[in-house]
């Protein structure tokens, strides 16, 4: 997104595409009342809606609705804006935005010049650029829009709205503060040596970075918590054929999304549903049943199982499933055995023995696969187990059950948060020296304050806005 092309005047469809009892054509920029008169006939009144006709070139009705118009700075993105709601059929959407473009370039009957000269089609998230760039709101906070359209959960929505009303921002900037006020203290004892200020004692700088720490380490749970809201859990079912996984997929959503048969390779492709813990979005995968390649029955069951591991590679979190009635056998406990030397490092895994209400776990099996994960058994038939299984997963994703106080995250944030973490865990190292090296102590104070201002925006580069404004929905 071209940040040299900030003044030049913008329109868009601000409504989802498709049918609507309403819908929404916004423009922002600079001296739009001409425009504003051209469609409406008449000037408008700032923050009142106005109802009447939409009129095209000849000065016929396109639609009727309300027309508001909002002088900068008192707008959604601190230019003058535009907003026609009309009624949200696609075509009447698109004859209004053609409309705009056409009488922005048409000249004012006044001036002789263009109504609007410039007016074009808005860029995805260029509405939300501009609130940014013009202060209205940080980087923080232009996130938190998305998110809240994005949300998939109540829990993520509620978290998304309190990262819009500046919660997130409040603590990023709190900390900020208190950063800068140790930075001047090191920066007075650099400059002014001769003093002889006992800097570390007097000014109680150890205590002041230790407290900065502590609400450092809070801020960043709540962080984790709220890019696990945003974000999910991927959660992969492997294991054999029927095993169960698309039994287990079914209970879990409370609805038939996978065929399940007695005939082993029933799941050819993954079947995907996204169910929700305690708020927390879970993206669960039903894959192919796993076995060696020359045991497949056909081309399509090996492209299956090439895709089941590929699935399992990106996981968060795999739930092996075993099938209780078969442990005893010892072919099917030798296969089960090849594919957990098949699964990736590093990727939890819970081994999950299936159908119990068909049979007991041995202790022995428990025994040997214990240290390889959490074992637990279930009936994906009768949903004993499910809760436990619920849990686990919540376990695994470091969930913990306070979501009231959680605010929404990304994981350019998390990482943003152990970036001055770390630096800010190196100035606690020179402090403790206290061997003078202050201006050492004074960089890792700095480096740790920008970090945290790539959160809110206060430092980033503008690829990095790019990239997160052309995520947004054209319109916003």
């Amino acid at each position: 997104m071209a940040f040299n092309e900030r003044n030049v005047p913008i329109v868009a469809v601000a409504t989802a595409s498709g049918r609507g009892a309403v819908g929404i054509v916004r423009v922002s920029g600079k001296g739009l009342m001409p425009l504003a008169q051209a469609i409406c006939g008449r000037e408008l009144v700032p923050r009142v809606a106005t109802y009447g006709p939409f009129r095209d070139a000849r000065g016929e009705a396109l639609d009727h609705g309300l027309a508001l118009y909002f002088p900068a700075p008192h707008s959604y993105t601190g230019e003058d804006v535009l907003e026609f709601q009309g009624h949200g059929g696609p075509v009447v959407m698109q004859l209004l935005l053609a409309r705009c473009l056409e009488a922005a370039a048409e000249a004012d009957a006044m001036s002789g010049r263009a109504r609007l000269p410039g007016l074009r089609l808005a860029e995805p998230g260029e509405f939300t650029q501009r609130a940014f760039l013009n202060d209205k709101i940080d980087l923080a906070q232009a996130e938190a829009i998305a998110d809240l359209i994005d949300a998939s959960t109540e829990a993520a929505a509620r978290s998304a709205s309190r990262s819009l009303g500046g919660a997130f921002s409040q603590e990023i900037e709190a900390l900020r503060e208190r950063l800068i006020n140790l930075r001047m203290l090191v920066e007075a004892t650099l400059d002014f040596p001769e003093e002889e200020i006992d800097f570390l004692e007097k000014a109680d700088a150890r205590g002041k970075l230790n407290r900065v720490a502590d609400t450092l380490d809070a801020v960043l749970r709540q962080a984790r918590q709220g890019a696990l809201l945003r974000e999910g859990l991927q959660v992969v079912l492997a294991g054999q054929p029927n095993a169960g996984k698309s039994s287990l997929l079914n209970a879990l959503a409370g609805a038939e999304l996978a065929i399940v048969t007695p005939i082993a390779g029933t799941t050819r492709d993954k079947v995907s549903e996204t169910i929700q813990i305690e708020g927390v979005p879970l993206h669960v995968i039903d894959t192919a049943g796993l076995r060696a390649a020359h045991e497949a029955s056909d081309e399509v069951e090996r492209i299956g199982m090439a895709r089941s591991w590929e699935a399992i590679a990106q996981a968060d979190a795999v739930l092996f499933l075993h099938d209780l009635t078969r442990v005893s056998d010892t072919v099917y406990a030798q296969a089960d055995a090849d594919i957990a030397e098949r699964l990736p490092e590093g990727v939890p895994v819970v081994h999950v023995f299936n159908k119990a209400d068909a049979g007991v776990l041995p202790p022995a099996v428990e025994a040997a696969v214990q240290p390889h994960g959490p074992v637990l058994s279930l009936s994906a038939k009768t949903g004993d187990g499910l809760q436990t299984l619920r849990q686990t997963l919540l376990d695994i994703a470091g969930w913990q059950a306070a979501p009231e106080g959680v605010f929404i995250a990304r994981q350019r944030h998390v990482q943003a948060l152990r970036t001055a973490r770390e630096h800010l865990e190196a100035a606690q190292a020179h402090a403790a020296l206290n061997d003078g090296a202050l201006d050492l102590l004074a960089e890792e104070l700095r480096l740790t304050h920008n970090a945290l201002g790539t959160i809110t925006g206060a430092f980033s580069a503008d690829d990095l806005l790019g990239e997160i404004f052309t995520r947004f929905c054209i319109g916003k």
